[in-house]
This record gives structure tokens, sequence and C-alpha cells, in this order.
């Protein structure tokens, strides 16, 4: 794995949908019996997130790495014949690799969390799943809403209504190109942009409404957030947080004496001891 010699397993998932994938799991020597069931950053495949797998080893927190459907291991590609948005990802994805997961460690404890969209995605599966974890862990992240970034105001806006745009005329939307995200699907991009416009979480086809379910949701929250975080400031996630007004959360600010590197939104990715130890001690305290 990208050289490094992780002691990693990988087992097969296959959705409701027939798309398969690999699922990555990290099993520490030692292990009070804590899993977190881990969704990566938009564009970003799950195998980046080795780093994080070994510091939450090192802790006796197990890590399985979800892999986004069209990245890294997954059997697609976004393209005009291969669509799907956020109701694919969150009714067919996670939960068969959550399953898959818990087949594999079915004594363990359940936690679920994620980077950037990855933690609000699984903030909205805690919301429409409860059952399944016991607690939710976001590191940079936050809801895109554009009144969350005052300075980055008129160009989110403009970003929000261009994006789906380019993605319905290119049957995909660029990101490796543009610099942003990877090549996502035209759905995912209009659901994202939705939430950044309106402040409002929806996926097409789904008639959950998904601020409802963020609303019921009572897993308690660990939020870590990074100072220099252009793309998840403050605002972002306490605007995600007020959506889940039943769940006790928990924040932390990391600098850059924390982590040993930039405290941006993706260097934490290199040295997340800090992030690491964060979510152990506090998988300890919930039970």
């Amino acid at each position: 794995m990208d050289g490094n010699d992780y002691s990693m397993r990988s087992l097969q998932v296959l959705s409701a949908a027939g798309i398969g994938s690999d699922l990555l799991l990290r099993t520490p020597a030692r292990s009070d019996g804590v899993w977190l069931y881990w969704l990566p950053a938009m564009g970003v495949p799950a195998r980046n997130y080795a780093p994080l797998a070994e510091a939450l080893a090192a802790r006796g927190v197990g890590l399985a790495l979800h892999e986004w459907r069209g990245l890294g291991s997954s059997s697609v590609r976004a393209g005009r014949n291969e669509n799907w948005g956020y109701r694919e990802l969150l009714t067919q994805d996670v939960p068969a690799g959550l399953a898959i997961a818990r087949k594999a460690c079915p004594e363990a404890r359940w936690l679920i969390g994620g980077h950037s969209l990855g933690g609000q995605l699984a903030s909205l599966f805690a919301g429409l799943q409860p059952e399944t974890v016991d607690g939710l862990v976001l590191v940079a992240s936050g809801a895109p809403y554009w009144r969350c970034f005052p300075r980055w105001s008129v160009p989110l806006r403009l970003a929000y209504g261009l994006a789906p745009g380019i993605a319905r005329l290119r049957g995909h939307f660029p990101g490796r190109r543009i610099g942003f995200g990877g090549n996502e699907a035209r759905g995912v991009i209009a659901d994202w942009a939705h939430s950044g416009r309106r402040g409002h979480y929806a996926a097409r086809g789904l008639s959950w409404d998904l601020d409802d379910a963020l609303q019921a949701q009572k897993a308690p929250v660990l939020a870590l957030r990074l100072v220099d975080d252009a793309f998840g400031p403050r605002a972002s996630l306490q605007y995600l947080l007020d959506k889940m007004p039943r769940a006790i959360s928990e924040t932390h600010a990391l600098d850059a004496e924390d982590l040993g590197n930039r405290p941006d939104h993706f260097s934490w990715m290199k040295t997340p001891d800090a992030v690491a130890r964060h979510i152990a001690d506090w998988s300890d305290r919930l039970r």
C-alpha cells in the first residue's frame, strides 16, 4: 500500500446495485472492542487514510476504511452512463460496507465518522440508521452552506451554481482537472451544491427529509477542527452540529503544535497522531 508496510486486510463489498469495492480494515494488536467506520473526503481514496489507521491501531481502536463509489478500488467510474448521488451512497454503499465490517468484527462497538464530505454523510447516516452506530466522529468537516464562509460567499455561490451544469455537460464533474475533489458523479455534485446553496440537506430520489434525520440524531459527537482549515471553519462545523440538537457534542480545535504539521484541511492526514489520540480518548469515555 503506497510502499508502506501497513497491516491492512481487504474484504470485498458488493452493494445492492452490484457495485464492488474493497473495504480496508486495520485490526489493532490489542483492542478494547471499539471500531470506527470511516468515510473519506470527496475525491480521496480510502488507502490515503492508512496513517490514520495505524495511529488508531496503536491506541487500540480498529478502523474500517470505506471506498467511495467511483474512486480507488470501486468497480465503476463516474460518467455519462454511470451516475449516483447521496441516495445511493447512504442507502446502498455505506450500509453494505458497514454490514461486512460488522460481520468481520461481530463483538465490536461501532462508531462512524468521516473527513469533510465524509463527516457530513456520516452524520446523515447516523440520523437515518441510528441503531447501527454508537457515536459519530467528525474531522475537518462541516456544512458547505455559503453563509458559513463570509470571505468566499460570492465565489462559492458561483461555484454551487456552475458545478452541476459542468457535470451535466461533461457527464461527470471533472474535479481532477479543475483541482477540486475527484471525478465526481453528476448526482453527488448536484446534492452537494444544493446543500451549499440552501443550507439544507437533500438527496434526489430519497423520500426522507435529511435535516429531520439530523434533528433526530442522538449519538454523541466528537468534532475535531483544524485551526487553519479554510474548507472547514468554525462556523461551518457549528452549522452542522446545530442540526443535531439532541446529540451531546465535544469539540476541539487542533493547531500546528498539536499536529506537528500545518493545521489545514488535508495536512493532518500525514501526521494523524493528535487526531487519533482524541478519538481514542473520547471513545474510552463513551463506555
